[in-house]
Protein backbone atom coordinates (compact mmCIF):
# COMPACT_ATOMS: atom_id res chain seq x y z
CA UNK A 1 0.00 0.00 0.00
CA UNK A 2 1.41 3.40 -0.95
CA UNK A 3 1.76 6.11 2.18
CA UNK A 4 -0.30 9.11 1.86
CA UNK A 5 3.05 11.35 1.93
CA UNK A 6 4.77 9.57 -1.25
CA UNK A 7 1.24 9.25 -3.24
CA UNK A 8 0.77 13.13 -2.43
CA UNK A 9 4.13 14.81 -2.06
CA UNK A 10 2.75 18.30 -2.82
CA UNK A 11 0.20 17.65 0.02
CA UNK A 12 -2.35 17.35 -1.43
CA UNK A 13 -4.63 17.95 0.72
CA UNK A 14 -3.97 21.22 1.50
CA UNK A 15 -6.08 23.95 -0.14
CA UNK A 16 -4.41 25.97 -3.20
CA UNK A 17 -2.07 22.65 -4.19
CA UNK A 18 -1.50 22.01 -7.56
CA UNK A 19 -2.58 18.35 -7.30
CA UNK A 20 -6.53 19.55 -6.12
CA UNK A 21 -6.63 22.15 -8.83
CA UNK A 22 -5.41 19.78 -11.51
CA UNK A 23 -7.66 16.97 -9.82
CA UNK A 24 -10.38 19.31 -10.01
CA UNK A 25 -9.93 19.29 -13.84
CA UNK A 26 -9.57 15.92 -14.71
CA UNK A 27 -12.54 14.88 -12.30
CA UNK A 28 -14.90 17.37 -13.32
CA UNK A 29 -18.35 16.08 -14.79
CA UNK A 30 -17.09 15.86 -18.37
CA UNK A 31 -13.36 14.97 -18.52
CA UNK A 32 -13.35 11.91 -17.39
CA UNK A 33 -16.21 10.95 -20.29
CA UNK A 34 -14.04 13.20 -23.05
CA UNK A 35 -10.69 11.42 -21.85
CA UNK A 36 -12.38 8.03 -22.28
CA UNK A 37 -13.55 9.37 -25.18
CA UNK A 38 -10.11 10.00 -26.70
CA UNK A 39 -8.69 6.92 -25.06
CA UNK A 40 -8.59 4.42 -27.87
CA UNK A 41 -6.01 6.50 -29.80
CA UNK A 42 -7.94 7.54 -32.62
CA UNK A 43 -8.44 11.89 -33.37
CA UNK A 44 -12.17 12.49 -32.96
CA UNK A 45 -14.02 15.81 -34.00
CA UNK A 46 -15.79 18.16 -32.06
CA UNK A 47 -18.69 16.09 -33.31
CA UNK A 48 -17.80 12.72 -32.28
CA UNK A 49 -16.49 14.22 -29.06
CA UNK A 50 -19.98 15.61 -28.50
CA UNK A 51 -22.03 12.28 -29.24
CA UNK A 52 -19.60 10.60 -27.01
CA UNK A 53 -20.21 12.07 -24.42
CA UNK A 54 -24.47 12.59 -24.59
CA UNK A 55 -25.73 15.46 -22.79
CA UNK A 56 -22.88 17.89 -22.64
CA UNK A 57 -23.52 21.41 -23.85
CA UNK A 58 -21.35 22.92 -26.59
CA UNK A 59 -20.74 25.43 -23.87
CA UNK A 60 -18.82 22.55 -21.34
CA UNK A 61 -17.26 20.70 -24.37
CA UNK A 62 -15.61 23.85 -25.08
CA UNK A 63 -14.38 24.65 -22.16
CA UNK A 64 -13.82 21.58 -20.73
CA UNK A 65 -11.57 20.70 -23.60
CA UNK A 66 -9.89 24.44 -23.65
CA UNK A 67 -9.05 23.33 -19.76
CA UNK A 68 -7.56 19.89 -20.89
CA UNK A 69 -5.53 21.21 -23.54
CA UNK A 70 -3.74 23.84 -21.10
CA UNK A 71 -3.25 21.43 -18.78
CA UNK A 72 -1.27 19.63 -21.31
CA UNK A 73 -3.39 16.28 -21.49
CA UNK A 74 -5.06 16.82 -25.11
CA UNK A 75 -4.15 18.05 -28.10
CA UNK A 76 -5.85 20.22 -30.30
CA UNK A 77 -5.23 20.27 -33.94
CA UNK A 78 -6.83 22.43 -36.60
CA UNK A 79 -6.58 21.08 -39.95
CA UNK A 80 -6.44 23.51 -43.15
CA UNK A 81 -9.32 21.71 -45.32
CA UNK A 82 -12.26 22.93 -47.11
CA UNK A 83 -14.41 22.86 -44.81
CA UNK A 84 -11.66 23.24 -42.14
CA UNK A 85 -12.39 21.18 -39.00
CA UNK A 86 -10.73 20.64 -35.38
CA UNK A 87 -9.33 17.04 -34.31
CA UNK A 88 -8.82 16.13 -30.51
CA UNK A 89 -6.22 13.44 -29.57
CA UNK A 90 -4.26 13.15 -26.24
CA UNK A 91 -1.16 13.86 -25.60
CA UNK A 92 1.40 11.36 -24.13
CA UNK A 93 0.51 12.70 -20.59
CA UNK A 94 -3.14 12.26 -21.55
CA UNK A 95 -2.81 8.66 -22.59
CA UNK A 96 -1.24 8.07 -18.93
CA UNK A 97 -3.63 9.45 -17.39
CA UNK A 98 -6.13 7.61 -19.73
CA UNK A 99 -4.28 4.32 -19.08
CA UNK A 100 -4.78 5.15 -15.06
CA UNK A 101 -8.78 6.49 -15.22
CA UNK A 102 -10.32 4.19 -17.51
CA UNK A 103 -10.23 1.08 -15.77
CA UNK A 104 -11.69 3.04 -12.80
CA UNK A 105 -14.80 3.95 -15.16
CA UNK A 106 -15.16 0.14 -15.89
CA UNK A 107 -14.87 -0.47 -12.16
CA UNK A 108 -17.66 2.03 -11.81
CA UNK A 109 -19.95 1.20 -14.87
CA UNK A 110 -19.68 -2.48 -13.42
CA UNK A 111 -20.66 -1.27 -9.86
CA UNK A 112 -23.37 1.45 -10.08
CA UNK A 113 -26.00 -0.03 -10.14
CA UNK A 114 -25.57 -1.93 -6.98
CA UNK A 115 -24.43 1.64 -5.15
CA UNK A 116 -27.22 3.13 -6.59
CA UNK A 117 -29.40 0.72 -4.72
CA UNK A 118 -30.41 -1.24 -8.12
Amino acid sequence: MVSLASAFPDDAFVAGCPTRTVLDHVMSKWAPLLIAALSDGEPLRWSELRRRAEGVSEKMLAQTLRTLEEDGLVHREALAVVPPHVEYSLTPLGRELADRLVPLLAWLAENASEMLGG
